[in-house]
C-alpha cells in the first residue's frame, strides 16, 4: 500500500539544470576543465559537488574544493531567485498527496542552503515531513543511504513508497534502497533513465502515464 511519495529536488521539483550547467561551465574553465552539456549530464548532474570535484580536479586541496562548491552554490542562489518555477503538474500532484494524507519527503544532494532556498522560493518549505540532504549523511547519492534515511524518518518500508528522480545518480540511489522509482526526463533521455533502473518514465507531473501506477488516478 502506498504511504509516501519522495521527491528529488533539482530537475524534479523545479528545472534548474540549465542554470547549474551554465555556472559550472564558466567556473571550471578557470581550473582548466572545459565541459560541454554531455560532460555535465554524465559527470556532474545529481552528484555531490565534492565527489565530482575530487574526481576531475584531483590536485585541488580539500579546503579549495569546499570553497569552490560553496561559492558556486551561493552564486546559483543569487541568480536563480527570479527564475525558479515548479515542474509542470507539481501543484496538482501535491494536492493529490495531501488529499490522500500520504507522507512526503525531499531527498537531495544539493546543500542545505540550496534546498531551503528553493523550497522557500517555491513556497513549499512546510509541505514535507522531512528534507534529507546528502552532505549531512555518511554517504550521498548514488549510495542508497539517503533514501534509506528517508524511509527511516517516514517510518515506512520500501514497498510503501514511490520516488521521483531525474538523474542517474538519484535513480541508482532510490532503486538501491528498493523503492519503486519514476524517472523524469528533464535532464536525461528515457533510455538513460530506464538503463539506470527507473520503472516508469514521465516528462513532467501532468504525464498521463502516472495513472498507470495509480497516481493522479482521480484527476
Amino acid at each position: 500500500m502506498l504511504k509516501a511519495i519522495i521527491f528529488d529536488l533539482d530537475g524534479t521539483i523545479a528545472y534548474t539544470d540549465t542554470i547549474h550547467f551554465s555556472i559550472w561551465q564558466s567556473w571550471l574553465q578557470k581550473y582548466g576543465l572545459n565541459i560541454n552539456l554531455s560532460f555535465y549530464q554524465q559527470n556532474i548532474n545529481g552528484r555531490h559537488n565534492p565527489d565530482f570535484l575530487r574526481q576531475w580536479l584531483p590536485k585541488l586541496p580539500e579546503e579549495e574544493i569546499q570553497r569552490l562548491s560553496d561559492d558556486k552554490e551561493s552564486y546559483f542562489r543569487e541568480i536563480a531567485k527570479d527564475q525558479l518555477q515548479p515542474l509542470i503538474g507539481l501543484s496538482t500532484l501535491l494536492d493529490w498527496i495531501k488529499d490522500r494524507q500520504l507522507k512526503s519527503a525531499v531527498v537531495t544532494n544539493a546543500p542545505r542552503s540550496n534546498a531551503d532556498f528553493m523550497l522557500n522560493t517555491l513556497k513549499l518549505r512546510e509541505f514535507w515531513e522531512t528534507v534529507i540532504v546528502g552532505e549531512e549523511l555518511p554517504k550521498a547519492k548514488p549510495d542508497p543511504y539517503p533514501y534509506q534515511e528517508a524511509l527511516r524518518c517516514l517510518n515506512i518500508a520500501p514497498n510503501e513508497a514511490l520516488v521521483f528522480e531525474d538523474s542517474p545518480t538519484g535513480i541508482y540511489s532510490a532503486v538501491g534502497a528498493g523503492i519503486f522509482t519514476v524517472g523524469i526526463s528533464t535532464t536525461h533521455s528515457d533510455e538513460v533513465l530506464s538503463e539506470c533502473g527507473a520503472q516508469l518514465i514521465i516528462h513532467d507531473f501532468s504525464d498521463p502515464r502516472l495513472k498507470t501506477i495509480g497516481v493522479l488516478d482521480n484527476i
